[in-house]
This record gives C-alpha cells, structure tokens and sequence, in this order.
C-alpha cells in the first residue's frame, strides 16, 4: 500500500530542494587564474664549496636578482584603467497616401455611387537609441611566483594575496605571462605589461552573501517564463 499524499508531496518537495541545493552549488563559477598559484624551486643538485665565491647551482654574484627561474618571486603593480561607452541612435519613417471618388454617373444604373469617395492613408515610424559605459579601476601591489618558464624565456606567474578583516575574508588573485625584458632591476613589473593577465578580486562573509541573490531565487529566475 502506498504513502497517503501528504506524505509522498513532503518527500518529493524534500528531494527537489536537496538537487536545488546541489546544483546551485554546481554552478558556482571557479577561479580563473593560472594554477597552480604557487610552487617550490628545484632542488639543489649539490652544496657550494665552503668558501667559494662560484655556484654552479646558484646565481652568479654579479648576477641582479630579478625572477628568471621556477620558484622566484616578483612583484605586480596593479595599474588596471579601463573605460568604454557606446551609443546608437536610428530613426526612419514612411508614408503614403490614395483619394479616389465618383463624381458622376449619366445614362447607367447605379447613379447612387455617383457622390463615392475612397481615401486611404498610412503612416509608419521607427525610433531607437541604446548606449553603454563602462569605467574600471583597480591599483595595488601583489607578490607573484614564477610557475613556469617557457621556451622563449616568457615567465607565467601566478599569486594570491588573502585579508582576513574581521568577519570577511577578502581574496586578490594574479596570473599571466611576463616578458623578462619589461622586469626592472627592482624586480617590479606593470600589470599592463603583463599578457594573459587574469586578475580577481572576491571576498567571503555575511557581508558578500548579503548582497549574493539566493539560490531558490537564482533557480526561479531560470525556469520562469515571465
């Protein structure tokens, strides 16, 4: 004997809530910087010699110190300014117009159409307009680490910066490919130098779930219509 209805109803609501749940977890976009976003630099093969000023494993003393190797580390200035606007104006138009009538009619039947006047008219217009604007700022400083080095000696880097401010975790994430020639003697390179730049800011806490739109919500907004 089956469940009474009530009873069936509740479990099915259950189960649909629960994928609900699930699937609005599923959806949630992942990171898009390079990963990983750190790594450890190879292993040296051997110590130096005690009292040598020459290591076969390690920079040359009159070597700079800017990242060139797996595992280095270089800074970012975060200079990022964009802004675009767009807008489009259309209109047109059209009409057209026809007069037709009887005056007389001598001699024929029907002479009760002779006063007839036919007169037709139509008019068609079209207006549009649209514009967009876009303004982007983003200035700060993060340390990245070399995670690769590619055959032409490009450098892809990768790092991540973490606040914590009290309740709310704030995340900066880098990543992208460095030419070597546009690194300083300060070891310091512009994120407009940078090619492939993917550059995140995203936070976590009540005060970021606050202004998130709910996953029933998000799921409504899908399936309806209207």
């Amino acid at each position: 004997m089956g469940q009474p209805l009530p009873q069936r109803v509740a479990r099915n609501l259950g189960s649909a809530v629960v994928l609900l749940g699930v699937s609005a977890c599923a959806i949630t976009p992942p990171t898009s910087v390079h990963q990983p976003m750190s790594v450890r630099p190879e292993a040296r093969v051997s110590a130096p010699t005690a009292g040598s000023i020459y290591n076969a494993n390690g920079r040359s003393l009159f070597e700079d110190r800017r990242a060139r190797y797996v595992g280095d580390t270089i800074i970012v200035n975060l200079v990022e300014r964009t802004s675009a606007s767009k807008a489009a104006n259309s209109a047109a138009s059209r009409g057209s117009g026809v007069e037709a009538g009887i005056t007389s009619l001598q001699g024929v039947p029907g002479k009760f159409l002779a006063p007839l006047s036919v007169g037709a008219s139509t008019d068609s217009s079209f207006t549009g307009q649209g514009s967009a604007g876009a303004n982007n700022t983003f200035n700060g400083t993060i340390a990245a680490t070399v995670v690769d080095v590619y055959p032409n000696g490009n450098l892809l880097v990768s790092g991540e910066k973490k606040l914590a401010i009290n309740t709310g975790d704030e995340f900066i994430r880098f990543s992208g490919v460095i030419n070597p020639a546009n690194v300083t003697s300060q070891n310091t390179v512009q994120s407009v130098q940078v090619a492939d730049a993917r550059i995140e800011y995203k936070g976590s806490g009540y005060i970021d779930e606050a202004q998130s739109m709910g996953w029933m919500q998000r799921f409504f907004n899908v399936i309806l219509p209207f």
